[in-house]
């Protein structure tokens, strides 16, 4: 096999490998409500998407500024705790969140990036950004987190 050919085969692989633990991750109620998905995930990079409906506005018919907020500190939790073993999973907690307002939105989808800046064993730094579906960036945000108990390991705890 050439070295293109196992390449394509590698990312083919972790192609498959990210849509299976997509798949297995379980909807929160949160997610359920917010109606957000998990789009792309490996280790120290994700993304989720939104689209926008009348439940996200605010009075004024634009985004609310708790929207971005929010799917900045999931996302970047989701950065954070990827795990490539299925029916394992890390969890974390959010210690800090900041949120820089840019633009504004009121349709679309919106896409919110997350990659990992740096961190120890125990706490991980983030740096998100929420773009809406015109390429405006309508916010920008970091983190930091902390691995809750066995979550540490990059192997994960059983899913419960």
């Amino acid at each position: 096999m050439t070295k293109s050919a196992a390449s394509a085969a590698a990312a083919q692989h972790d192609d498959s490998l990210m849509r299976e633990l997509i798949a297995l991750e379980p909807i929160s109620g949160y997610q359920e409500l917010m109606g957000y998905r998990l789009v792309e995930w490996r280790e120290g990079y994700a993304v989720l998407e939104l689209d926008i409906g009348p439940q996200h506005l605010n009075r004024a018919g634009v985004l609310h500024g708790g929207v971005p907020a929010s799917l900045i500190d999931t996302i970047s939790g989701f950065c954070g705790c990827y795990c490539p073993i299925p029916g394992r999973v890390r969890r974390c907690v959010t210690l800090s969140l900041t949120t820089q307002y840019l633009g504004q939105a009121s349709k679309g989808t919106l896409r919110t990036t997350a990659r990992v800046t740096g961190g120890g064993r125990k706490i991980f730094f983030v740096a998100a950004e929420v773009t809406a579906e015109d390429g405006t960036l309508v916010a920008t945000g970091t983190g930091t987190f902390r691995y809750r108990a066995g979550s540490e390991d990059p192997n994960g705890v059983p899913r419960e």
